[in-house]
């Protein structure tokens, strides 16, 4: 993700200990344009900790959730 803005900030940024940590990690994604496909990725490979595409543990989370539901509607 040569284009990404998380490239010039230091990585511990993207892994916050609170909310606040998390909000200022987010702005950095703000207007990033691999948002979408670094939020893919950690979607797929699971990962479980830090921000990610703009989006929290929490909401990435939720996003997978939504998904199964939405494969076993379809199924």
């Amino acid at each position: 993700m040569e284009r990404a803005r998380c490239r010039e900030v230091p990585p511990n940024t993207f892994f916050p200990s609170d909310g606040l940590g998390v909000e200022v990690a987010k702005t950095v994604c703000d207007g990033c344009t691999v948002t979408e496909p670094c939020l893919e990725y950690a979607l797929e490979q699971r990962i479980e900790h830090g921000v990610w595409g703009g989006c929290s543990e929490r909401q990435r989370r939720r996003i997978r959730r939504e998904r199964r539901r939405l494969e076993v509607v379809a199924a």
